[in-house]
């Protein structure tokens, strides 16, 4: 049965009754920006963008950090992490409708077709936004991916966030690196309480996350708790840089008091709080049993995909993919010895094979580190046939926090800083080695870095600011899988017959998330999450252990996990569509170039770049 919808201010009431700054208003918060002038008082439609993009960062500092472009008048960003409580995010809401409108009302006419995508994408990315901060409660992506219902869960909020981002991006090259992240130590409380604030709403609102997924973040929270009472890795972080940098200070006698006294009692009420939830939670973990859930997965939907296709469309292409990858699948198993049985049974008994199983432990954890770096080397090798223009992709590969894993997908990965000094990272996640077999991580090294998010993200660094903020979930993961695709071309495979069945299996996965998701949170379809894991395990072949993880994640993520499939069928559609009109004239290499300097952007803003490609000859 779905729960009632209790909240006053609905999302109806919101749509017909005012405008989002009014809504600002009502809560508390800032409604004014700098950068307020008419869009027709800018000499240029880039000098708007521009404007544009530092309203957006100065209510999202830590995109600055990671972008590498809080330097200079911008470098107070570096102090900041942004307000995460209602206040906060209705200012935001407020920028972006004020923001929308300018980007709107300027005169496009005469602009070239690189601005003239710009603005499409900066009004497919606010509009798009705008919907979600109509939505009563959770978080919203504004250009991003992940768009969440819990505000705080097993893959959500800050204790997971706000740790790694001070690791791994904020800079500690001198003093005052150094005292901006005890600054931004300073700002965590609030950022906590901020959430705290809105879970507590949520809660009041009768949205309650699944009890399984607060089965994972109660003891995660725990963990994050018994660190800070020590200082744990926030403190650790930053002595370890001062001291590798010469600094000069006592900065665990700052930082220390910050997180023990100050972080560590927030995050005593946040668990207190998950505890609480724990106590009135059930287990279903589809969105149609949340207060207003329809409306909120109908918009996630939306968001992920850059479409309006429906979760029962969604449902039937992701069974058709299927069942065309499984058809490629059967001879390859069938050549190597396995002959009965669905393809599912028969990848499950290949996952037994020892042939293709790291070794335990840290031996092991070493083994895949090593593998996956000979499988980078690898693929930068073969760009030049597939691009006409390479770029020199800075990555690294890190191991998740240890903290992280038990929540954690088996690996992830994205850009760099815009200005290089922050490599792209592909993390992968190490809790045991049985997640990883041979045959799949070399398509996993493809999605994740070489030709992947990071190789992708070196080019949307190069366009406007605006455009390196903004990302689209089936661009982004579309490419990602388009990779794996073009790894596969390019003969990552070719004397492997069993990486390539590991990439056709990635890649049958990718359309069981389209079932999955979909069966999970439709209100026509209200699978349990043991009915969707088990389609994996019989479908696809896939391990228990590694499932369970991403089944949670579509339940805390809703959407999310429907953008990749979507995202690569439409490259690969439009690829179709430029050989058919360039006949002899196509080259895979011009068309590459075309779609990664197009920048990310939302699928039918993608088919206007392969057109305007198509057109140049």
């Amino acid at each position: 049965m779905t729960k009632a919808l209790p909240f006053a201010l609905s999302r109806r009431a919101l749509l017909a009754g005012g405008s989002v700054a009014t809504v600002a208003t009502m809560l508390g918060g800032c409604a004014t920006t700098a950068g307020s002038r008419p869009a027709a008082s800018f000499a240029t439609g880039e000098a708007l963008l521009d404007d544009i993009a530092w309203n957006l960062l100065n209510k999202e500092p830590t995109r600055a950090t990671s972008l590498g472009v809080d330097t200079g008048e911008h470098a107070y960003l570096r102090s900041e992490l942004g307000v995460a409580g209602p206040d906060g995010r209705a200012a935001l809401a407020a920028t972006l409708e004020r923001d929308l409108a300018r980007a709107r009302a300027y005169p496009k006419e005469t602009l070239d077709a690189s601005t003239r995508t710009s603005f499409e994408v900066v009004e497919s990315a606010y509009s798009t936004a705008l919907e979600g901060f109509a939505q009563p409660y959770g978080d919203v992506a504004v250009g991003g991916w992940r768009n969440a219902p819990y505000v705080v869960i097993q893959n959500v909020g800050a204790y997971i966030d706000l740790p790694r981002f001070m690791d791994s991006d904020h800079p500690v090259k001198d003093a005052a690196d150094a005292d901006a992240y005890i600054a931004r130590l300073e700002e965590i409380p609030g950022v906590l309480e901020g959430e705290l604030t809105r879970i507590r709403a949520a809660r009041a609102m009768g949205v309650v996350p699944p009890a399984f997924l607060l089965d994972k973040a109660i003891p995660q929270m725990e963990s994050s708790l018994e660190d800070a009472r020590s200082g744990g890795s926030l403190v650790e972080s930053l002595v370890r840089r001062t001291t590798q940098e010469g600094i000069a200070g006592d900065w665990s006698a700052r930082a220390t008091p910050i997180v023990t006294q100050q972080i560590a009692p927030m995050l005593e009420r946040q668990l207190a709080e998950l505890r609480t939830e724990r106590g009135v939670a059930d287990n279903d973990p589809g969105m149609w049993s949340q207060p207003g859930g329809n409306d909120w997965y109908d918009w996630a939907l939306k968001a992920s995909t850059t479409t309006s296709l429906s979760a029962n469309e969604i449902h039937q292409l992701g069974l058709d993919t299927l069942r065309d990858i499984h058809a490629r699948m059967d001879p390859i198993l069938r050549d190597i010895g396995y002959t009965s049985g669905s393809v599912g049974s028969r990848m499950t008994e290949l996952s037994t094979d020892q042939r293709f199983k790291f070794a335990e432990g840290d031996p092991g954890r070493a083994e895949i580190m090593a593998f996956i770096q000979d499988r980078i080397a690898w693929i930068r090798e073969q760009m030049p046939r597939a691009f006409r223009r390479t770029v020199d992709a800075n990555l690294e590969v890190r191991r998740l926090p240890v903290s992280e894993e038990p929540g954690a997908p088996t690996a992830y990965g994205g850009a760099g800083s815009k200005d290089g000094t922050i490599p792209g990272k592909m993390w992968i996640n190490l809790r045991t080695t049985d997640l990883h077999r041979k045959y799949d991580v070399p398509t996993l090294v493809h999605h994740e870095t070489i030709p992947g998010h990071v190789w992708e993200g070196e080019y949307s660094n190069q366009l406007p600011l605006i455009r390196s903020i903004l990302a689209f979930n089936a661009f982004s993961e579309g490419w990602a899988l388009y990779a794996e695709q073009l790894a596969d071309e390019l003969g990552a495979y070719s004397d492997n017959p069993a990486w390539r069945l590991g990439y056709l299996q990635d890649a049958a996965f990718r359309a069981c998330r389209l079932v999955v998701d979909t069966g999970l949170h439709s209100p026509d379809k209200r699978w349990s999450r043991e009915q969707a894991i088990r389609f994996f395990m019989e479908e696809n072949g896939n391990k228990r252990e590694q499932i369970e993880s991403e089944v949670d994640r579509y339940c805390s993520w809703p959407g999310q996990a429907c953008g990749y499939m979507v995202g690569k069928l439409e490259i690969l559609r439009q690829r179709e569509r430029a050989m058919a009109a360039l006949g002899d004239a196509y080259d895979l290499r011009d068309f590459d170039q075309a779609v990664v300097e197009g920048g990310n952007a939302p699928l039918d803003v993608l088919a206007k770049n392969v057109t305007r490609y198509i057109e140049r000859g």
